[in-house]
């Protein structure tokens, strides 16, 4: 294996590797973009509803606990979309910028996932539509269940997965949304050790299984930006029924609790904070159980190092800006997991922390470039290197 400072430094080119490759499309000229292509060069039509801004095309070479060293393609568009009504058009200032991106990877660890997703707002952010679909292939880890899962208890599974999410909002008052939530997922050819965790603790849904579930949503989000807020705030709640109705072959209720606020604090500095909750109530299928760990919440430990029915976490994130396209962020999280609510206390709880550089890909829209380091409690560590910010 490489050495530290050699994984440090195959970062830190990749970063600057990637600066040099995005290509930009823009209607006009923008002071942050490296070329700009005009739009009758593009054949773009005038009155076409959707503006592009960006198109950036990355390769990845990448590090972190869950997949080892990763190697792929991402890309990801930004863009608005317009009214044809050229008034409305004119009138219509307070939509933010919309975002679809793309990834695949392959790893050393012998995963294959490939995915995508994006937040697509509509005119005036009257409707907002969020999206998920994937494949994986994915050798994983397994500790067993609760927050007591000791590291010697480590275990080795492999798993397929298709998974599809659908949510879109309505406007109904300022800031606020009501939406529909449908998730689906298929788990299939998942193999593991005779007579290990999977059998002793009877974990639902190790011999394979569907579920399709719907359910509803209330949004209120004030933030200003939707890649890197520096203000505003987002409480977000949804449930998703899952049921025998719906095709699913589990029968059970998931929550969804996401409260944001972005401060800004002096100058353009800001400071990030996040109240995260999952829980469930049923029969709840391995893949779908509530966790800690991964490149957004609790970074350092490995993405389901603890897994049980409930979840909550805390984050903060202090982001700073250095020079030209840099900036820097610390970060410290606390969380837990539990059979049942009361048991996401402090008793046994988990924290992490660690800090991050961040590369403006396209300054005007605040899309980063994120590192990130992880330290968590019991000495894991972990490098991230995402498109996005955590949170």
């Amino acid at each position: 294996m490489p050495s530290p400072f050699i994984r440090k430094a195959i970062f830190i080119y990749f970063l600057g590797l990637s600066y040099f490759i995005l290509l930009p499309f823009n209607g006009k000229a923008q002071k942050d973009s490296l070329k700009t292509v005009p739009v009758d060069k593009l054949k773009l039509p005038i009155k076409s509803p959707a503006n592009i801004r960006h198109v950036l095309i990355l390769p990845i070479i990448a590090r972190s606990i869950e997949t080892g060293w990763s190697f792929g393609g991402a890309s990801a568009a930004t863009f608005r979309l317009r009214s044809r009504d050229t008034a409305a058009t004119m009138r219509d200032t307070i939509s933010r910028t919309s975002n679809v991106e793309g990834v695949a990877l392959y790893t050393t660890r012998h995963q294959f996932v490939s995915a995508i997703n994006g937040t697509i707002y509509f005119p005036g952010e009257r409707f907002i539509l969020n999206e998920q679909l994937s494949y994986s292939s994915f050798p994983d880890e397994f500790w067993g269940l609760g927050k007591r899962a000791p590291d010697s208890s480590e275990e080795d599974y492999k798993f397929k997965q298709y998974y599809a999410f659908l949510h879109p909002q309505l406007l109904v008052a300022k800031k606020l949304f009501l939406g529909v939530v449908y998730q689906y997922q298929r788990v299939f050819d998942i193999s593991y050790e005779p007579g290990g965790l999977f059998v002793t603790q009877n974990v639902v849904g190790r011999q394979g299984y569907h579920i399709s579930g719907l359910g509803l949503s209330v949004t209120y989000d004030t933030r200003n930006n939707a890649f890197a807020p520096d203000r505003g705030s987002m409480l977000q709640f949804y449930f998703d029924q899952f049921a025998p109705i719906f095709a699913s072959n589990y029968l059970y209720t998931s929550y969804i609790l996401d409260l944001r606020r972005f401060i800004r604090v002096y100058g353009d500095q800001v400071l990030a904070l996040q109240a995260f909750g999952s829980f469930n109530n049923g029969q709840v299928p391995l893949r779908s159980l509530a966790y800690l760990g991964g490149s957004s919440l609790m970074r350092g430990y490995y993405e389901g190092r603890y897994r049980d029915k409930n979840a909550g976490v805390l984050q903060a994130e202090y982001r700073v800006p250095l020079f030209w396209r840099f900036g820097a962020v610390g970060f410290g999280d606390i969380g837990n997991v539990g059979p049942e609510l009361k048991d996401v206390n402090l008793q046994h709880f988990k924290y992490s922390y660690g800090g991050g550089l961040r590369v403006a890909l396209n300054q005007q829209e605040k899309l980063n470039l994120r590192l990130d380091y992880g330290l968590a409690k019991g000495g894991s560590n972990g490098f991230y290197l995402q498109l996005g910010e955590a949170f």
